[in-house]
């Protein structure tokens, strides 16, 4: 009776929100009794996911339940030494007070010694616009240890990119190849699209070292080496030159294919596009005066000239004597020697399967073009009647961004999809808004170190994209100005920063010693950091006279993580089901094919504890500190909390535009621009916290060249200008870094020791060669490549303190072929050591013929440091769990005795190199029962929740005193 009574009382209720147990964002249903969290599934009504759902995102119940979840701001003992996690709660007002000081002194004597360094977050727009405003240079989020090669080298060529910017249109392919990605990307979304693609007759290759989560069902599986992946892209595309199978009409219209370079090599203009100084520029970043060679006239005409019949081929003189050719024809002379036999050399592919597989894209193309009867007008003024395409998709990640290579073999991916013709058109490549975007962007970083100035906002935002040496953020003397030498010589296109040099070279002080490092959501002292053992002691490591050499290190996190041990002050974040979030397209949007999607999260539980989200933290601090964009002219704060912000921000004084698209206008009538709709957030909730806009059908494909759409997205806030954005299957960008590094131009050049690694590899054409970390090997002592992935039931390391998932993932092997294991001597199952150039670790190996015979993997994050997490110290992840990243370096010992170590990155992009690993296995002790590295057990902080780690695992017996006692952790008794 008491039981029948207490279900009759009890209060159900479900509400819509967006996922966060990875970067997919799918839409969720919230399940709660009695204001607990009892049950989450995919929404079936939302446009991502349709309902689908992951192991991650049902088991966001015990995240939210996690005893790891820290609850209040704590501050370090006096006296505790750094990294020995001793802390003492502290209020709000006290954090507050301690950050508003030290903040606005250095905003008003050198902003540039205060960084800010965000993980894997969704709040970029936020974060940057404060970075912006508080005037310092030191800000990025994760991309640069991610995948900004793949960003970069796409978005410079094409003016999109994979994944949240676009990806393969799999309702309209036949033919599907997906090259270097993991099971966890783009996760529930490309499952369905997977399978709604082999249902309907299509065919699925996967390139990749290792056959896990997708490629599991593809029906090709061409295991390639590590590293390589560019030269196969180089193979492929002589193999379809020779063959004359690419795309004519696509390639001479809407890439820089047919447009003339000079080609005297004692000109400073050598290797550029040639232009008429007689024709209108139109736009000085993005000239229209780039000439074609007309075949039917035998002159240099205006490109796109009506009519005119463009040589693709040959070399030309001008009326002045300068000598040109397409850029074309270099092209095609830069992979006349990327045969299949030179490519199967190096990755490892047969060169019949290099030819069968060029031949394969030829005859989709071919045999299997795809025309809609969609009119659409090109930015020229030509009509097209139907829309057309070659059903050849393409995907690929973080397995070929993470290599020192990754950009230029990015660049080769990205022209081969271009010579197909796949480029936003069906069954191919296709744009998500706001992309496509110029190429490069317009944006620029700060380019001198004047750009900083006390209490004054930067000009530019810190990040960019450069197009030329001026576009530099160097001193004078060629130096870099950003403390992880972003936008110097040494990394000149690093778009998303160098989030994996920040603690190396403030500990270093090179180029300068910052006094706060903020850091939020990213656990920098283990998977998120190269060289962990090594991170760990400079976090703690102090000058002669006792100071550290960081001064000040503030961590944000929900959770308790091996970073937090190593904090000053600890403030504690919400989980995703406690607060707003705005998936904006100021961002990272969810955006669909067809149009822009952008969505919100909602709080469906009210804050644990004295958390609060780090949004609200930026709002708080912005005001205090009276940041210009948060405040008013009279100094009183602008903004109450963050959903205010997000309601009233705007890009520019009643420009209508801001965080979101949906609902805008004061009765919330418009769409995409309009006044602040105080009504808004409200209106999201409503609707399933998405927003979804369908453009009209002649505006949806071939967006970069599509006169109509173009015009539609400057009236819209998407773009500043209509030219079109044509393909660069040559960079005249890379060129011109190449021009100064060979000092053929006045103006910026790299100091000499840089000269030739810039000329090296800025070729305005994709090319090949060896990851840079191979040069400091003995690759015959090293013979194995080493990588790791995200399992699809993991993301990061969140997830380790999930009662749920620890189910499926509590400890990792390194996996390896069978045949290399025993020919090492190595049994399935048996410990092993692992041991690089830079470290080594124990760990249990298992066989899998999943794997090419030279390459080694394992799960990334699984393995934890003893007691991080508020995991016990016995726990599975420390003891029989490891990570790889102990076996990896942050740096690279120069080329010649007495040169500088440079970060090991990719030397055009600062892409962390952390796939370039080479290692080599034997068998451990006898005796051997856990894993090595081990550290010193992390004891509990104040104020977690671990104490409720017993009412965790009863919790479903459904005691409805839980979600209070939670509410409650923390709070002074």
């Amino acid at each position: 009776m008491e039981h029948h009574a207490r279900t009759q009382n009890e209060k159900l209720e479900v509400k819509t929100t967006t996922c966060y147990m990875c970067a997919c964002r799918c839409g969720i249903r919230v399940h709660l009794r009695d204001g607990e969290v009892r049950y989450i599934d995919g929404n079936p009504d939302h446009p991502l996911n349709q309902g689908v759902i992951c192991a991650k995102g049902s088991s966001g119940i015990m995240k939210q339940y996690s005893p790891a979840r820290l609850t209040q701001p704590l501050m370090r003992k006096a006296g505790a030494a750094r990294g020995s996690a001793q802390f003492e709660p502290v209020s709000w007002d006290v954090a507050f007070a301690t950050l508003e000081k030290r903040l606005a002194h250095l905003r008003a004597t050198d902003p540039k010694k205060f960084a800010l360094f965000t993980g894997r977050d969704q709040m970029q727009a936020l974060t940057g616009l404060f970075a912006r405003q508080f005037g310092t240079p030191n800000y990025a989020a994760h991309g640069g240890f991610c995948s900004s090669n793949m960003a970069a080298g796409m978005i410079y060529t094409i003016g999109g990119s994979f994944w949240e910017f676009g990806g393969p249109d799999l309702d309209s392919a036949k033919l599907f190849f997906m090259i270097g990605t993991a099971e966890d990307h783009h996760s529930n979304p490309l499952k369905i699209a997977l399978s709604k693609f082999k249902r309907a007759g299509g065919r699925f290759i996967a390139i990749n070292p290792i056959r896990t989560g997708y490629a599991a069902i593809a029906d090709e599986w061409v295991p390639i080496r590590p590293g390589t992946d560019g030269a196969l892209f180089l193979a492929l595309i002589r193999e379809l030159l020779e063959a004359d199978a690419y795309d004519h009409e696509f390639v001479t219209r809407y890439t820089n294919a047919a447009e003339l370079l000079d080609m005297n090599a004692d000109s400073d203009a050598f290797g550029l596009f040639v232009r008429d100084p007689g024709l209108p520029e139109v736009n000085p970043l993005f000239p229209q005066n780039h000439l074609w060679w007309d075949r039917k006239t035998g002159r240099a005409v205006r490109h796109h000239t009506p009519g005119a019949q463009p040589a693709l081929e040959g070399s030309y003189t001008l009326d002045d004597g300068t000598p040109v050719t397409p850029s074309f024809a270099l092209l095609r002379k830069q992979v006349a020697d990327s045969t299949p036999e030179w490519a199967s050399g190096i990755t490892g592919i047969p060169a019949d399967t290099i030819r069968r597989l060029a031949r394969e894209m030829a005859a989709a193309a071919r045999d299997q073009k795809i025309s809609l009867p969609i009119p659409w007008t090109d930015a020229w003024g030509q009509t097209h009647d139907t829309v057309t395409g070659n059903p050849i998709a393409f995907h690929a990640m973080r397995g070929l961004a993470a290599h020192s290579n990754g950009f230029q073999s990015i660049r080769a991916l990205a022209v081969l999809m271009s010579l197909m013709g796949t480029i936003d058109r069906p069954g191919g490549f296709r744009h998500k808004s706001p992309y496509p975007r110029a190429v490069p962007l317009s944006a620029k970083p700060p380019n001198h170190p004047d750009a900083v100035q006390p209490n004054t906002p930067l000009a530019n935002g810190p990040l960019g994209w450069p197009a030329a040496p001026e576009d530099l953020f160097i001193d004078d003397a060629g130096e870099p100005v950003r403390i992880d030498k972003a936008f110097s010589w040494e990394y000149p296109l690093a778009v998303h920063g160098l989030m994996h040099s920040v603690i190396t070279n403030a500990w270093r002080g090179d180029p300068y010693p910052i006094d706060t490092l903020l850091i939020f959501m990213a656990n920098m002292a283990w998977n998120s950091s190269m060289n962990t053992v090594e991170v760990r002691k400079m976090l703690v490591d102090k000058h002669e006279n006792g100071d550290y050499k960081i001064p000040f290190l503030v961590v944000c996190d929900a959770f308790q993580s091996e970073m937090t041990a190593f904090a000053d002050l600890i403030l504690p974040d919400t989980t995703y089901l406690e607060r707003h979030d705005a998936m904006s397209m100021l961002d990272r949007p969810i955006s669909e094919f067809d149009g822009p999607v952008d969505s919100v999260r909602v709080p469906v539980v009210p804050p644990t504890g004295e958390c609060k989200p780090f949004q609200e933290v930026l709002i708080e601090l912005a005001s205090r500190l009276k940041l210009p964009a948060f405040t008013t002219k009279e100094g009183t704060r602008k903004f109450r909390d963050y959903p205010d912000f997000v309601i009233n921000f705007q890009t520019a004084p009643d420009s209508g535009v801001g965080f979101l698209i949906g609902w805008r206008g004061k009765d919330g009538d418009k769409a995409l621009v309009g006044e602040p709709n105080p009504r808004q957030w409200e209106q999201y909730a409503n609707h399933n916290c998405v927003f979804h806009y369908t453009l009209p059908e002649p505006l949806q494909y071939m967006r970069g060249v599509n006169g109509p759409y173009l015009k539609w997205a400057v009236e819209h806030g998407f773009r500043k200008f209509d030219t079109p954005i044509v393909i660069q299957l040559y960079s005249d960008v890379m060129q011109k870094f190449r021009l100064a590094a060979q000092g053929k131009t006045a103006g910026r050049q790299p100091p000499d020791h840089l000269r030739e690694r810039v000329a090296r590899y800025f070729d305005p054409l994709p090319f090949w060669y060896e990851p840079l970390e191979l040069a400091a090997t003995d690759q015959a002592r090293f013979p194995l490549a080493a990588v790791t992935q995200r399992p699809m039931a993991m993301y990061h390391s969140w997830d380790s303190q999930n009662a749920w998932l620890r189910q499926i993932h509590g400890e990792n092997y390194l996996f390896m072929n069978p045949l290399m294991a025993r020919e090492n001597g190595i049994e399935d199952g048996g410990w092993i050591y692992v041991e690089s150039p830079w470290g080594k670790v124990r760990c249990m190996a298992r066989y899998s013929e999943a794997v090419e015979p030279g390459t080694v993997w394992t799960w990334n994050a699984i393995g934890k440091a003893s007691g991080a997490w508020n995991l016990g110290p016995d726990a599975n992840e420390s003891q029989r769990g490891f990570l790889l990243n102990h076996l990896i370096t942050d740096e690279l010992p120069g080329v010649k005795p007495g040169d500088a170590r440079m970060s090991n990155s990719d030397p055009i992009t600062g892409q962390a190199a952390w796939y370039d690993v080479r290692v080599r296995v034997y068998p451990a002790e006898a005796d051997a029962d856990h894993t090595l590295p081990q550290f010193a057990p992390m004891q509990a902080l104040p104020g977690s929740t671990g104490v409720l780690q017993r009412i965790v695992q009863t919790y479903f017996a459904g005691r409805g005193e839980f979600a209070a006692r939670l509410r409650g952790a923390g709070k002074p008794k």
